[in-house]
């Protein structure tokens, strides 16, 4: 976008946008890092955070991109492996045979057990966490770092297909484990230890491998809670250093030393931030609070992000309202929503009925940003995309 349109504004919006994504993200990480901690060593969760919070400003400012890089991938493989196997020990207790695993949980707690709904019941509550889980991830600002770590275009197309496949391959195992912790460790027991249910897989390593299975799969988690709380960290840091310091407020004229200084300055912020937010969301659900993160990012970039590639007519105008809009609304819909109102101010009620609010901010970005730019065309904006498709097939070629 930045690259089409006027640099500055364009640059301002996306970094508001992105640091609210972070935010909300950060606050998943820090929540499920807090109760894992406690879980395992018993420490208060206030501490536990603290700690997670700490170890992770450590890493990024002594590690950077490239020890960030190799955490995700040693998380990668880690995770995958340790998923499948937990996997595999709660199916051999019913024959390698998944039905069975879902006929005992529904002796246990009934038909319903097998229903879709047990954590979003409202179709269209349902319907906005989908269109911000799918959109939403085009719009990550962590995600969409990664593609400055490859060589060509052609690496990074070839490396989501391997990264989906790898993916999808996981979330098809989540059934298994979230059934077979129903089944196996129980209810009750899950949420005594946390309200959110989210030790949910820990407990469950411990009830079919014993305690040095549990220690694994623990490991596993706090490696993949640290490289993606580090990947959002460094993210943030290079919102805030380069494209607010270097591209706004220096205008481009600042060497590296000083860019090193306030992308540091910028990750203790948000290690501080992370750790309050933390605190604050004490006993959420760690899935849920993800879901609000995804829907800012499809409200505030991916309508943007999508038109500045593929709609020639996307105006500086158009796309920076869009992208504000987008941020401002999402995140006051979530403050007026049950999430807030209820489960955290302890309100009777919400102004807004709604616990993910992408059905309605995510059309309402789009028409932001294609009524402005109709209603207020800019040709310069235009040239500039066929400029930018010029350079892109020139340094292919």
């Amino acid at each position: 976008m930045a690259h089409r349109l006027r640099q500055v504004p364009v640059r301002i919006a996306a970094a508001i946008g992105s640091l609210a994504v972070i935010a909300f993200y950060l606050i998943a990480q820090m929540v499920g890092a807090g109760n894992l901690i406690r879980l395992l060593f018993g420490l208060p969760y206030e501490a536990a955070v603290v700690i997670v919070g700490v170890v992770m400003l450590m890493y990024v400012l002594f590690g950077g991109m490239i020890a960030t890089t190799w955490v995700q991938i040693v998380k990668a493989v880690l995770l995958l492996g340790g998923a499948t196997m937990l996997a595999l020990l709660v199916l051999s207790r019913f024959g390698f045979n998944p039905l069975a695993l879902f006929d005992a949980a529904a002796q246990k707690y009934g038909d319903g057990v097998l229903a879709p709904g047990r954590l979003v019941s409202d179709p269209i509550e349902a319907v906005s966490l989908g269109l911000a889980l799918m959109l939403g991830t085009a719009g990550l600002p962590h995600i969409l770092m990664r593609f400055y770590t490859v060589a060509d275009a052609q690496t990074a197309r070839s490396s989501v297909g391997y990264a989906t496949a790898v993916i999808g391959f996981f979330y098809l195992l989540t059934f298994v484990l979230g059934f077979g912790a129903t089944v196996i460790v129980g209810r009750e027991a899950i949420t005594k230890i946390d309200a959110g249910g989210n030790m949910a897989a820990p407990l469950l390593a411990a009830a079919v491998g014993g305690t040095p299975f549990l220690g694994f799969i623990a490991a596993v988690a706090f490696a993949t809670i640290l490289a993606v709380v580090a990947g959002l960290a460094l993210s943030g840091a290079a919102t805030l250093s380069h494209d607010l310091w270097v591209n706004v407020v220096r205008h481009g004229h600042a060497d590296e030393k000083e860019q090193l200084a306030v992308a540091r300055v910028a990750t203790i912020l948000l290690a501080v931030i992370s750790i309050a937010l933390g605190i604050t969301f004490k006993g959420q659900n760690v899935a849920f609070m993800v879901g609000l993160a995804f829907a800012i990012a499809a409200s505030a970039n991916f309508p943007a992000l999508v038109l500045s590639i593929f709609w020639k007519r996307l105006t500086t105008t158009g796309a920076v309202a869009s992208m504000l809009i987008g941020t401002f609304s999402t995140v006051t819909l979530i403050w007026l929503s049950p999430t807030i109102q209820v489960d955290i101010l302890k309100h009777e009620s919400a102004w807004f009925p709604l616990r993910n609010p992408g059905i309605l901010t995510i059309p309402l970005s789009f028409a932001v940003a294609v009524g402005l730019s109709l209603a207020r065309p800019a040709a310069r904006d235009a040239e500039r995309l066929d400029d930018l498709a010029t350079q892109l097939d020139v340094g292919a070629k």
